[in-house]
């Protein structure tokens, strides 16, 4: 660009206007591709909006229900709903023995339970207070008051290796300064080793038993994390090493296999816990390594031995309350959709320019826009056709049970003829409880069932309505893109985003557009700076022009006034 412009010093003329003028007129071009830029941006927003309502639609159903267990492909793992634990209610006759809670596989009905044993482990505790030797530092010393620099002895909690062989935990504490309790402790609950699995793969395997010492009463702890036959404790150390001499100065006392009365501990022995035995409603001798045991989809947490009574019946009204918090979200997003569909579209609001917004308020600038913005989405067709999928597939008829309609137990959809899209879901109170006590399991398989793209089965209600509406985002993210919501779409379905990637490398439509949009639009600010220097070239040689005439008319007076 010429940046030696003469502006009307010999015409009198104010050219620098006069281009502006001109270069106003040229500017509406530039202007027209950025507004259509600008609309287009905000269309892929609003797309982008829409597609993360239903994202979190279906996330948040999913936690609501506790569906969260998904496939690979991100359909709801079929039969996954038995597994829920607000389906069924489950008491126990005496919360002192054993407190309960079950899933939709539990059958309803009283189910009598005798605790035998609880499942224990091992632990260990100084019985008095310990016998070693420690400094006005803490430090432990010798008889002779020499600091103890090494204590090495091994522990084993019953875990083997690939051959069967008891993996030993080596606790070795070296320290120059000296070693304190604390220091025993930190090595005890760190203590760790390499084994080689059976496919000769090296893994790291920590030690199942953690001490602590607490120092108010000098005393200290051992315990097994785990419980059960398989829980197991035995510490060696050489003889008359410091190991042996620091474990016997412990003055332990074992408790293990259920003995009433803990007993001294002996170094090399192997001490091990005890199963949980119970009796449940004639099914006598059943063991567990824990004491949380789950039978037929009843989970007992064991508190001590004695007998109780379990008592399951279906939740009607926790899953009516479910049931209708899911179509409340759900109507919410009816709402939202029939809004953008419906939406009036104003098109003398286009977008402002900036030198538009310069003159306005910014409170006029939020109007303005909001006009600008409304109805972008008017009667799209990917949102349209989304959510009349999703309605067409909840009239589509079950192929099991005794429902074959959403009708039957009490769930449709609202007329179309109260001034809006309608499409929103309405239940029948009374209808849908009775269906639940009448059935309950047919119920769930009417809701929760899992869609099968094998099988051609497309599932229970919640789950047509999942699968149609990531359909509808996986279309809207080939139109808008992912507007940086990758990992919320993936939690939805992991693979959502591979046909995206692969076959559109990441570029959605309106991506391409606005590019496009923005090459023309820097095109066209090419050419506006040309022909803004075209216009000053020109008026720079009509000024030149004048100049020299003036200077010629000024001479010809001077010769004939000589």
């Amino acid at each position: 660009m010429n940046n030696l412009r003469i502006t009307g010093l010999a015409s009198g003329i104010d050219t620098e206007e006069m281009i502006r003028s001109l270069m106003e007129a040229e500017r509406v071009k530039v202007d027209r591709v950025e507004q259509d830029r600008q609309i287009l941006l905000w269309r892929q927003e609003m797309y982008n909006n829409i597609n993360k309502d239903f994202a979190n639609f279906i996330l948040n159903s999913r936690k609501m229900f506790g569906l969260n267990s998904v496939s690979q492909t991100g359909y709801l793992v079929k039969n996954s709903y038995k597994n829920l634990s607000w389906i069924k209610n489950a008491s126990s006759s005496d919360t002192s023995v054993a407190t309960v809670s079950t899933t939709g596989k539990a059958l309803d009905g009283t189910y009598d339970v005798h605790v035998e044993q609880l499942a224990k482990g091992v632990s260990m505790v100084s019985g008095s207070e310990i016998d070693v030797k420690r400094n006005d530092e803490g430090k432990l010393i010798d008889n002779e008051g020499n600091i103890i620099e090494d204590i090495k002895f091994t522990m084993n909690d019953g875990q083997v290796d690939e051959n069967g062989e008891l993996i030993n935990f080596n606790i070795e504490i070296s320290k120059a300064d000296g070693i304190t309790m604390n220091d025993v402790v930190k090595a005890i609950n760190s203590a760790k080793t390499e084994i080689s699995d059976e496919n000769g793969k090296t893994k790291e395997v920590s030690l199942r038993t953690k001490a602590s010492y607490d120092a108010g009463i000098d005393r200290f702890f051992l315990q097994t994390t785990n419980t059960g036959a398989d829980a197991q404790l035995q510490i060696t150390a050489d003889t008359d090493s410091s190991g042996e001499k620091f474990i016997q100065s412990l003055n332990l006392k074992t408790s293990y296999q259920g003995h009433e009365e803990p007993v001294d501990f002996v170094l090399d022995f192997n001490y091990t816990g005890q199963d949980a035995i119970i009796d449940f409603n004639g099914a006598s001798g059943i063991t567990s390594s824990t004491n949380n045991i789950t039978i037929n989809g009843i989970t007992m947490n064991l508190v001590k031995e004695g007998n109780f009574t379990v008592t399951v019946a279906t939740d009607v009204d926790a899953i009516y309350e479910k049931v209708e918090t899911f179509v409340n979200d759900y109507n919410e997003l009816v709402d939202k959709t029939n809004k953008l569909l419906g939406e009036k579209r104003y098109r003398d609001y286009l977008p402002l320019t900036d030198e538009q917004k310069k003159e306005m308020e910014e409170s006029d600038i939020k109007l303005w826009e909001e006009k600008a913005k409304s109805g972008l989405l008017t009667n799209d067709d990917i949102i349209q056709r989304t959510m009349q999928n999703v309605r067409t597939s909840i009239y589509e008829k079950f192929d099991d049970g005794p429902f074959k309609l959403i009708t039957d137990i009490g769930i449709s959809t609202e007329e179309y003829s109260r001034g809006n899209a309608g499409g929103k879901l309405e239940i029948d109170e009374q209808k849908l409880k009775e269906a639940i006590s009448q059935d309950p399991e047919a119920v769930m398989d009417m809701l929760f069932k899992g869609s099968s793209e094998e099988d051609g089965e497309k599932g229970g209600l919640v789950t047509r309505i999942h699968d149609n509406l990531i359909s509808g985002m996986e279309d809207i993210i080939e139109k808008s893109g992912t507007g940086g919501n990758d990992s919320l779409y993936r939690d939805v379905k992991s693979n959502i985003l591979i046909d995206f990637v692969t076959e559109y490398g990441s570029k959605s439509m309106i991506d391409e557009n606005v590019l496009d949009h923005s090459k023309r639009i820097d095109d066209l600010n090419d050419m506006l700076i040309r022909k803004e220097n075209n216009y000053y070239a020109k008026f720079t040689a009509m000024e030149k022009a004048i100049s020299r005439m003036n200077q010629q008319s000024a001479w010809l007076m001077q010769q004939f006034g000589g």
